[in-house]
């Protein structure tokens, strides 16, 4: 087998590795598309839509089977990642995948804590007139934005340091 070729077969040989690499990278992805794209669209939206985008945004998500399961699957494999690597005596390897664990999880607390409660107060909050959408509106905004930062940025450093564990895996076992 060449080096080359060892590259790319070698982590698919630990399929949890890459599920928890490969759902970290989707769930990166999705808050990151929030940050980037999908908040600032809504900032430039008088505060009526910006409401009601954002209780259907949420209300597909909170109904989703597939983000549910993906969103604590990849908690779990990363966890099941680590614990397999420290099994086969691959100790950095294993304090890597440990410490994504973490970084997700962080993105996991975040979302329990901070985002879903704000998705449910949005979701709840009353009244239909102009002054009660935008107070609704400011409640919500900036906190749940500076939230998303936070999972994408933890998202990102998990997907980074899984990302780093697969490729050196992938080199030890082409040697």
């Amino acid at each position: 087998m060449s080096t080359a070729a060892g590259l790319h077969e070698a982590p698919l040989k630990d399929p949890v590795l890459v599920a928890a690499t490969l759902g970290t990278g989707l769930m990166a992805g999705l808050y990151l598309a929030f940050d980037v794209a999908v908040m600032p669209a809504l900032a430039r939206r008088e505060d009526e839509r910006f409401v009601a985008a954002m209780r259907r945004a949420n209300d597909a998500l909170d109904d989703n089977a597939a983000f549910g399961t993906l969103f604590l699957g990849v908690f779990m494999a990363t966890g099941v990642a680590a614990r397999r690597l420290a099994r086969a005596d691959r100790s950095d390897a294993a304090r890597q995948a440990r410490a994504a664990a973490v970084l997700y999880g962080l993105s996991v607390v975040v979302t329990i804590c901070a985002n879903l409660p704000l998705n449910r107060r949005l979701r709840t909050a009353p009244g239909t007139s102009a002054a009660a959408l935008a107070a609704a509106r400011k409640a919500y905004e900036r906190p749940w934005r500076r939230a998303n930062a936070v999972r994408t940025a933890a998202c990102l450093g998990a997907l980074a340091l899984l990302g780093d564990t697969a490729r050196r895996r992938a080199a030890v076992r082409t040697r």
